[in-house]
């Protein structure tokens, strides 16, 4: 019998009418991920890595949204649950901390009932325990004076606490995947770090698999297993993180790479990926990238570039994958 993965998702398109045009956010999109693992996806804002876990989670409304594919959790494809047996699964399997935690938290409730909220959702518990569930999760998240916390509005709490709020939310009910999109955006670079060791611990602590969606590769240097490279709707690389950082094959992953600030480029301009994401409503012709890519041929212009396995575990999208050098 075939080994089921935690998570599969194959080859998921999503796509957005929008009147005479449509926008096609995600083209054919497959990835794993294991139990206990993590998984960086990376790329550019408008990329199509939100709107991916976003259609995992569910939260795409359909219409508008067209979703076609399969996302598999543990074997079962809840692209075929009602939404029911979905809200079963949010929160008890899979949960999301969203990028701006004040537009997740409602400004008008305490933070010690939304987290209770999840807890009678999907959990048989009293309010008593809930209650000290609550108190214990904001304690394994590092919330000082976790107590009195309970009875803050989001408002009355910093950007970082409140990010730990949204943790805590997403931790109630122990689930199996943590789905994070830009935890770290808008906090300051000691606040990032200190919510990055957090994920490590948990991951380190509770063997969840975590998702870090990021535009970053820095953000996911230390802390994920393997790496997905977004661009355009599509996976053009993917593999280990020491084979990601360390041998490249995908232009645009070694642009990214470029980008990335060390001490020994502080006093310098840092290098960019010329042009811009075209437009999901009007991809061009072959492979996505050739508008910004320095190599591309007219075979890149003519013909969209397969998926090819430049090694165990390495996916490339690239006509010319591992052979860049010798177009220069």
């Amino acid at each position: 019998m075939e080994d089921k993965h935690l998570l599969e998702i194959r080859d998921l398109h999503v796509s957005f009418p929008m009147g005479r045009e449509t926008v096609r956010a995600v083209n054919g999109v497959s990835l794993t991920l294991e139990k206990g693992e993590s998984l960086g996806v990376v790329g550019e804002s408008g990329c199509g890595k939100s709107v991916t876990f976003s259609a995992v989670m569910r939260l795409l409304s359909s219409p508008p949204a067209v979703i076609n594919g399969e996302i598999l959790l543990n074997g079962r494809d809840i692209m075929k649950l009602t939404e029911k047996q979905m809200q079963k699964v949010r929160g008890k399997e899979i949960s999301m901390i969203f990028q701006e935690p004040m537009r997740s938290l409602n400004p008008v409730m305490l933070i010690g009932k939304q987290i209770t909220e999840a807890l009678l959702l999907h959990e048989n518990m009293t309010r008593a325990e809930a209650s000290e569930r609550a108190l214990d999760l904001l304690r394994f998240v590092e919330i000082p004076d976790a107590g009195s916390r309970l009875n803050s509005y989001p408002h009355q709490l910093s950007g970082g606490l409140r990010q730990r709020v949204m943790i805590a939310i997403a931790l109630a009910c122990n689930p199996q995947i943590l789905l994070a999109d830009e935890p770290t955006t808008a906090l300051d670079v000691t606040i990032q770090a200190q919510i990055l060791d957090l994920l490590k611990r948990l991951q380190a602590e509770a063997g969840m698999s975590i998702v870090m969606i990021t535009h970053d590769l820095g953000v996911v240097a230390d802390i994920v297993d393997k790496v997905a490279v977004f661009y355009a709707g599509s996976v053009v690389e993917q593999a280990d993180r020491e084979t990601i950082f360390g041998d490249p094959k995908h232009p645009y992953t070694s642009g990214l790479l470029k980008c990335i600030p060390t001490l020994g480029t502080s006093a310098k301009r840092l290098p960019v990926i010329e042009g811009n994401i075209p437009n999901p409503s009007d991809l061009p012709e072959g492979c996505a990238f050739r508008t910004r890519c320095r190599y591309a041929t007219d075979l890149c212009r003519a013909e969209k570039p397969p998926q090819v396995e430049c090694g165990p575990g390495h996916y490339c999208m690239c006509h010319y994958a591992g052979q860049i050098e010798n177009l220069i």
